[in-house]
């Protein structure tokens, strides 16, 4: 048996099969885990914007719903990349995560503002999942040589860290205040339109009153507070470095 430091040598030579073939098993079992995920987050993404109150909650989802849909694709070209077939393997993270979401949705009253709040902690979760999950494949794409597959792995970790941005600035642009504000004297009758009225008249000159091509209101200022991950820093408000 080689000596410990043989193996060392083997292994930063780019020599030690036995470690690359260990390495290109956890790389695709990671990758396998991340297909599943993909897939539920499709599902779980259509069931957060049937349930969103605003209209701009409603179109964020849709919308990273659509993008997921081409994340799903694009790592079936990864797989493809490293000569593999696509395939899934059942992730209990993401399945929790996704009751979690279910339970916000029970937990909260339909047609509030505190209900949208709910949906975008429970998005930014599985953001949160998944740019953990990404960056730590493109890591291991990088030191097996699958400069394809890494190249196309950071191009979903970065749209993942774009739409947790866009959830943060989400929530902060007229969600948390308004959800705040809520009590249990609000009408039964109320619905999104009144709330997204009420804003729009509140806020006549604010400057998150403009609605974006992409159908959420938000500024392109830095993030220095909120929900979740600040993509300008690569921190975690109130957590730990994801990356």
């Amino acid at each position: 048996m080689a000596s410990l430091g043989t193996q060392i040598a083997n292994f930063f030579s780019g020599n030690d099969n036995d470690t690359r073939e260990g390495l290109h098993s956890l790389f695709v079992n990671e990758l396998k885990g991340i297909y599943y995920a993909e897939k539920q987050a499709v599902d779980a993404l259509g069931d957060q914007a049937d349930a969103a109150t605003t209209d701009e909650v409603r179109n964020a989802f849709l919308q990273h719903q659509e993008e997921t849909r081409g994340q799903v694709a694009r790592l079936e070209d990864v797989f493809r990349s490293v000569g593999v077939d696509s395939d899934e393997k059942t992730c209990a993270a993401i399945d929790g995560l996704v009751d979690d979401a279910q339970q916000v949705i029970s937990d909260t009253e339909s047609g509030s503002l505190t209900r949208d709040a709910g949906l975008i902690i429970a998005g930014q979760k599985i953001e949160h999942h998944e740019i953990a999950a990404y960056g730590s494949v493109v890591t291991l794409a990088n030191v097996l040589g699958y400069t394809d597959a890494a190249r196309m792995l950071h191009q979903t970790l970065e749209e993942e860290k774009n739409t947790d941005k866009k959830l943060t600035q989400l929530a902060e642009s007229f969600i948390n205040q308004r959800a705040a504000s809520e009590d249990n004297d609000t009408p039964s009758g109320s619905t999104s339109d009144q709330y997204v009225n009420q804003t729009s008249q509140t806020n006549a000159n604010d400057q998150y009153n403009t609605v974006n091509p992409d159908g959420t209101r938000y500024n392109d200022g830095p993030i220095t507070t909120g929900t979740g991950y600040n993509s300008t820093n690569d921190t975690i408000t109130g957590g730990s470095r994801l990356l």
